[in-house]
């Protein structure tokens, strides 16, 4: 093992996906093992990898080889740890790394998608789904790979077009590796964003070497691996790329990502420098309109006439190369992750917020969602809404942005009453967009959650939704049914999906609704009652919002003639 930290040696490392190896204990004690036990370890597939992976590099010249299944004393901890946190330095400084790709068969690398011969592996070899596999593919400056038969069927260098389209890493990535390539954050995460490890902390210790990190390893810690990752690159990058991840995940809370897979799709995404990112936001306010611009058509083109305007752009170029230093460094603390970002508020919600990333996102900045929940902040999930909602200019503001999992908001629990509904033949036939648990849903005041339930009563043809949900921290109940007939066919989910869309665009009113009768009648016994009557029948639906330390909420049907 010390040997691979002597440059001035020459040695071939094996990449390959693990089967039924054979243990450094094994290999140190093979000729001690009884005749029966050694013919079984000799028999495994592990062994014979080990084997041909020695002939191989023999035949290249080399007098060392390094296998990760026997090289590695997994009874000792330390060694371990030491052997993870070099493993990308290890691969980097081989002379060359031999990729064995066990289901291969063909005596030709695969060029075109197979999903009936790899249907386990999103159509390629499965060597390409696996999560420590992707730095054995960056690290090395040679490799060469095997198929089945140990037949060679292509190097790195010459299939790098070929490996871009499987794995969507640069071409100049893939040949010269990651050392002076202005890369993200963000678009390095996306690679591993849909491969797998058998341990779930492996997902973060697979990639320590990509962003030139070390950390110890406490297997058993599951996702808070992935977030230790995150704070030990943010505390040696200045890559605001970091926090672009999925803004449609419906999480509410922490900053960070809690898995590689957030980053799915975020290869495009590109870092700014200060001067870069004074221009695109000034871009970004002419696109959204921001400020009060007074445009006129001149030649197809929009020009804003506002001297104003164009003075508060200048300025926010100017700010944002001021604060150069600020833009560049992130504190972590107790107290969250100290960062300089121009935000926006939303109209009518004073603790909601856009924040601009100092990177790209396809032609236009990356933004997150975020919202005040006492004395922290926490990002919420992208609210469509609030781009149509911005009217003002951003302001550069110093925040500190929470990396806890676990967010200290207002939660409300919901407990569904509907037993007088089923009175009448109505049947609750499900929830959207997810199911209810035991009677009951838990909304949160910082995001903009909803949920819809729908009832039918086949044999009369009617069928209503009920509503829940908060709008910008203002909880609020809907009733609503559909004027169209019924069909014999009627899915639930099409109809609760059609409520939620119709109920999500008009959330707004709704909350403004209830704020308005809530806020001249707030008491612990007030209560706000919604009703709709249901077309072709002699009843209506009556919803009833209690406010009490847990919501109640009762479904009943009334008669109101014919």
């Amino acid at each position: 093992m010390n040997e691979l930290g002597d440059k001035t040696v020459s040695y071939a490392i094996l990449s390959h996906r693990w089967e039924v190896e054979v243990t450094y204990k094994e290999m140190i004690g093979l000729m001690k093992m009884d005749v029966r036990k050694r013919d079984e370890v000799r028999d495994r597939s592990g062994y014979q990898k080990i084997i041909k992976t020695c002939e191989q590099a023999m035949k290249d010249g080399y007098e060392w080889v390094w296998i990760d299944t026997c090289c590695i004393d997994k009874r000792s901890s330390a060694e371990l740890s030491e052997a993870i946190n070099s493993m990308y330095r290890w691969y980097q400084d081989a002379q060359v790394c031999y990729a064995y790709l066990s289901d291969v068969e063909e005596s030709t690398f695969p060029t075109e998608r197979n999903d009936e011969m790899y249907d386990k592996s999103n159509g390629w070899p499965e060597w390409f789904t696996r999560g420590w596999t992707l730095q054995e593919l960056i690290a090395p400056n040679q490799i060469e790979f095997f198929n089945g038969n140990w037949a060679l069927i292509g190097n790195k260098q010459h299939l790098a077009p070929m490996l871009e389209n499987i794995t969507t890493i640069p071409c100049d990535v893939l040949r010269d590796g990651l050392a002076g390539k202005r890369l993200s954050v963000a678009q390095i995460m996306s690679w591993a964003a849909d491969r797998k490890t058998t341990r779930v902390e492996d997902r973060a210790y697979s990639l320590m070497g990509l962003f030139e990190v070390n950390m110890p390893m406490v297997y058993g810690e599951g996702k808070k691996a992935f977030q230790r990752l995150q704070l030990k690159i943010i505390r040696k990058s200045n890559d605001q790329s970091i926090f672009a991840w999925d803004q449609w995940m419906i999480r509410t809370g922490s900053v960070l990502a809690e898995d590689p897979s957030d980053f799915l799709f975020l290869g495009d995404v590109r870092k700014l420098e200060p001067d870069e990112f004074g221009d695109k936001l000034a871009e970004y306010i002419q696109l959204h309109r921001l400020g009060n611009p007074w445009y006129i058509q001149l030649n197809s083109k929009e020009i804003s006439i506002n001297p104003i305007h164009q003075c508060r752009l200048a300025w926010l170029k100017w700010r944002a190369r001021a604060l150069s230093q600020q833009l560049r460094t992130f504190t972590v603390s107790s107290a969250g992750i100290q960062v300089c970002l121009p935000i926006f508020p939303v109209p009518d919600s004073p603790s909601h917020f856009r924040a601009i990333l100092a990177c790209t996102h396809g032609d236009g900045l990356a933004t997150i969602d975020i919202a005040y929940s006492g004395s922290s902040i926490y990002r919420i999930p992208h609210n469509f809404d609030f781009t149509f909602g911005l009217k003002a200019y951003p302001k550069f503001k110093t925040i500190h942005l929470s990396h806890n999992q676990d967010i200290n908001e207002k939660r409300r629990k919901f407990t569904l009453d509907d037993m007088h509904a089923s009175y009448h033949g109505f049947t609750r036939y499900g929830t959207y967009p997810h199911e209810l648990t035991e009677n009951t849903v838990t909304l949160s005041s910082v995001v903009n959650d909803l949920v819809v339930v729908a009832y039918a009563n086949k044999d009369a043809g009617s069928y209503f939704a009920v509503g829940l949900g908060y709008y910008l921290g203002q909880g609020w109940v809907h009733v609503a049914c559909d004027e169209d007939l019924p069909t014999a066919d009627m899915d639930w989910e099409k109809f609760g999906e059609k409520a939620y869309d119709q109920m999500r665009r008009a959330r707004a009113k709704h909350a403004q609704d209830m704020s308005k009768h809530l806020g001249a009648h707030l008491t612990r016994n007030a209560h706000f009652v919604k009703h709709a009557h249901l077309p072709r029948s002699i009843w209506a639906a009556r919803v009833v919002w209690e406010c009490r330390l847990h919501l109640m909420i009762g479904v009943a049907l009334v008669c109101q003639g014919s």
